[in-house]
């Protein structure tokens, strides 16, 4: 599976990805410090987290429960930008470059996911 998680090119476009929503952020309404803006973030940050904490695990098996949580938190983080720009948190550049990013993230993580559940479904040669 790799030496470390920072090997992991998911992981480090996840890092990437968790710093342009915290500058991003930076500019939302001080009275969603800790409403949408702190949501936002955390979900953000959910994402490189679980793919580190999954890479540590032993098994492929929680590997993969890990990026699929991962995988959650960036469809909820679609979500609060959807919210964000609806609210007009967001300009319409930004939401487009975030969700582009997103997109490509999501599919880093399903490449993933899926090369490591065929990995475990083969029989292990003797």
């Amino acid at each position: 599976m790799g030496n470390s998680y920072r090997d992991l090119l998911v992981w480090q476009n996840a890092r990437d990805y968790a710093i342009k929503v915290y500058r991003a952020t930076e500019r939302f309404p001080k009275a969603e410090q800790f409403g949408l803006t702190n949501q936002i973030r955390r979900a953000a940050v959910s994402v490189a987290s679980n793919i580190a904490e999954g890479q540590g695990r032993l098994t492929p098996g929680e590997f993969i429960q890990f990026l699929g949580i991962a995988r959650g938190s960036l469809l909820e983080l679609w979500t609060q930008f959807e919210i964000a720009y609806g609210l007009g948190y967001l300009s319409r550049v930004d939401f487009e470059e975030l969700d582009y990013e997103a997109n490509g993230l999501l599919g880093l993580l399903n490449r993933l996911i899926n090369s490591l559940r065929k990995r475990t479904s083969r029989p292990e040669s003797s």
